[in-house]
């Protein structure tokens, strides 16, 4: 792997990424640091794709007048099982862009992937490891396992967050006003962080073992 020299660290996740002390992006969201450089993802998942789900125009009442803004809702990933999401705000479209890219890289997390169907067995990474559930505003989605060859049965929205992540089958059930882009994309990338969250750490496995 080779390191940007222009960049310069903050943080100590970002020097030991550096150092090559830490060189995979599972070992730097296992080791506790938290993620504030988004040359840290750069480096460790280079290439990530991204998409602009929603562009909206915002107007403020300001004491000068009247400011209008941009809202821009971009999810990233890398297809192969990490994706990020964020809402980015400037004054111009391509600013709202970058920002929400740059926000999107932190929170990027480690979906848990899996042939979690009973329908299937096929064993490899295809769809959701498990039943999950996301929420945001009045959406609700929930993430099924589905098998092999099914596809992405959800809407457009999801379907790009789904596909980010690197799931190529799952089912979806959606309730609430799915047609606000930001809640239902923001409700699909939660029912994934949750599958993440729901993750056993190794280091905590490891631990577990030697108790018992």
């Amino acid at each position: 792997m080779s390191y940007n020299d222009s960049w310069e660290p903050k943080t100590r996740l970002g020097r030991k990424v550096q150092e090559g002390e830490i060189d995979t992006m599972s070992d730097a969201l296992e080791s506790g640091l938290p993620l504030k450089e988004a040359e840290i993802v750069d480096q460790l998942l280079p290439g990530l794709d991204d998409e602009v789900l929603d562009i909206n125009m915002v107007q403020r009442m300001t004491d000068s007048g009247r400011r209008v803004k941009f809202r821009c809702v971009v999810a990233v990933g890398n297809r192969d099982g990490y994706v990020g999401y964020a809402e980015g705000r400037d004054d111009q479209v391509g600013g709202a862009i970058q920002k929400a890219i740059g926000i999107a890289k932190l929170n990027i997390i480690d979906v848990s992937r899996g042939c979690g169907s009973w329908e299937c067995g096929c064993g490899r990474p295809h769809t959701v490891a498990l039943k999950t559930t996301g929420k945001a505003g009045s959406v609700e989605v929930e993430l099924q396992p589905a098998p092999r060859g099914l596809g992405l049965a959800g809407g457009e929205t999801a379907r790009h967050v789904l596909e980010l992540a690197g799931i190529e089958d799952v089912w979806t059930r959606t309730s609430g006003k799915t047609r606000t882009t930001v809640n239902f994309a923001k409700a699909t990338f939660n029912a994934l962080r949750n599958t993440a969250e729901a993750r056993i750490p190794q280091r905590t496995l490891e631990k577990r073992e030697v108790i018992e």
